[in-house]
């Protein structure tokens, strides 16, 4: 990967300075963070078991693949976010490359499904059993409080969240650091069987088997995507924003090759894939006393975290996408001492919160999940596209080969997904026309209305 000519050119201007409406406070620390943190997640807690089934102790493997497959997508992510580093993300490459609307505003409707739909569900989980450790209260109401917590740190500032986010993914990556050093322990000890780590099962093909399950592996990076609705917010994206995104994925990488090594060596794949908290069994297995409810408190912390950067990212995509006049102006408005587009906050939340109402948000997060793939083909096919049009700035380039790439992964990906959550991708992509159209009317009506008033 390299950068474009204008890399040695010291007198480019900042990419974006006093012009922007947000406030600059992300530094590249803060950035690796928000971008480890929101790919850490909540999920590995629970992923070993699905990944078991498949790969039996080779839980390393699709990770692998899953992690250079992320990256090829990454790659195209670098080269937009600092060449247009604008919030809005995707749906502001999408509008810059297709000079379609409707385009632009499916591909930002897609990450805003994703959005608050992952923070409902996030929301649900956070009150579920991992709170009922310690509590026992009502899931929805407790939800929707959990989201309403999560808005005002949102709407409190871009750094006060990066701040809380640094706190939540240091404790989110000790949970995982805890599995791998136990089981060091154990393996000093003379535990664990180590031949477990290439063991697939007996009747599986092990290209096939690992290819299947890079298809739910991939998931796990899903997330890097959100930093680039925050671009608008970083201090020297060309600089910062390919160290931060690169070195965020591969970190992730390695700790979660870490932690599929000890859990192989710990447990049987056949004792994984039975488990629902197949961490936590591996810790017990190791036999070194830790408590269940250290655990509890990790996942519960991994879930707000999740929660607080996939809210940021919803807000952020509104906000943007109302700059480019595909939303109202409304959704646009920030607050004049905070800086943070708070109508935008306000109506993501509402939104995530009707959605916790639903309860069972499993095939709509399947749905969205999905749909990112479809943002991420027009992303990779974005860079391609806006090769013809210069910047004054240099920015990040990244080889050509690679978004192809990004484009080949993602439709093989597509391939996987069943029937009925096709159908609902496609409903929801109705819903998203119809309120472009809306959107559109709106805006006519009151150009007429504005007019009018200017004649009179």
């Amino acid at each position: 990967m390299t950068k474009n000519s204008a890399t040695s050119d010291t007198s480019a201007p900042p990419q974006h300075g006093s012009g922007s409406k947000l406030e600059q406070a992300i530094t590249g620390p803060l950035l690796f963070l928000f971008i480890l943190g929101d790919v850490l997640g909540a999920g590995i807690y629970a992923l070993m078991c699905t990944l078991s089934k498949d790969v039996g102790g080779a839980l390393w493997a699709p990770l692998v693949l899953a992690l250079l497959l992320a990256l090829l997508t990454a790659g195209s992510y670098a080269e937009l976010v600092t060449k247009y580093p604008k919030a809005g993300g995707a749906a502001v490459f999408a509008e810059r490359a297709y000079g379609t609307p409707v385009v632009s505003f499916l591909v930002g409707f897609s990450m805003l499904a994703a959005g608050v739909t992952s923070a409902a569900g996030l929301s649900l989980a956070f009150a579920g059993d991992y709170l009922g450790t310690f509590v026992d209260l009502p899931p929805v109401p407790t939800a929707i409080v959990f989201l309403a917590l999560i808005a005002c740190l949102n709407a409190r500032g871009i750094s006060d969240s990066l701040k809380s986010n640094v706190v939540m993914t240091i404790i989110e990556v000790s949970g995982l650091v805890i599995v791998i050093v136990v089981v060091a322990v154990m393996l000093g000890g003379g535990g664990g069987d180590v031949s477990r780590v290439g063991a697939f099962p007996a009747e599986a093909n092990p290209a096939l088997a690992t290819l299947s399950a890079a298809i739910v592996a991939y998931y796990s990076f899903v997330g890097f995507e959100t930093s680039a609705n925050v671009a608008e917010e970083v201090r020297e994206p060309r600089r910062v924003y390919p160290r931060a995104l690169f070195g965020a994925l591969a970190t992730a990488g390695v700790v979660y090759v870490l932690v599929a090594l000890a859990s192989s060596i710990a447990l049987p794949a056949s004792e994984l894939s039975d488990s629902s908290g197949p961490l936590l069994a591996v810790v017990s297995a190791t036999g070194v006393p830790i408590p269940d409810w250290v655990f509890s408190t990790i996942a519960l912390v991994a879930v707000a975290n999740g929660a607080l950067l996939t809210m940021i990212m919803a807000s952020r995509v509104t906000y943007g996408m109302a700059e480019q006049r595909l939303l109202p102006a409304l959704l646009a408005k920030v607050l004049p001492n905070r800086r943070t587009p708070w109508v935008a906050i306000v109506a993501t939340t509402v939104v995530a919160m009707a959605l916790t109402l639903v309860g069972d948000v499993g095939t709509l997060a399947e749905t969205v999940v999905l749909l990112l793939l479809f943002v991420f083909i027009s992303t990779n096919v974005a860079v391609l596209v806006l090769r013809k049009d210069r910047v004054e700035h240099d920015h990040f380039r990244v080889w050509t080969w690679v978004p192809v790439l990004g484009v080949a992964s993602c439709v093989l990906l597509l391939t996987q997904q069943s029937g009925q959550v096709w159908l609902y991708a496609a409903l929801l992509l109705a819903v998203g026309v119809v309120l472009y159209f809306v959107a559109r009317a709106t805006g006519r009506r009151n150009g007429r209305d504005h007019e009018a008033g200017r004649i009179h």
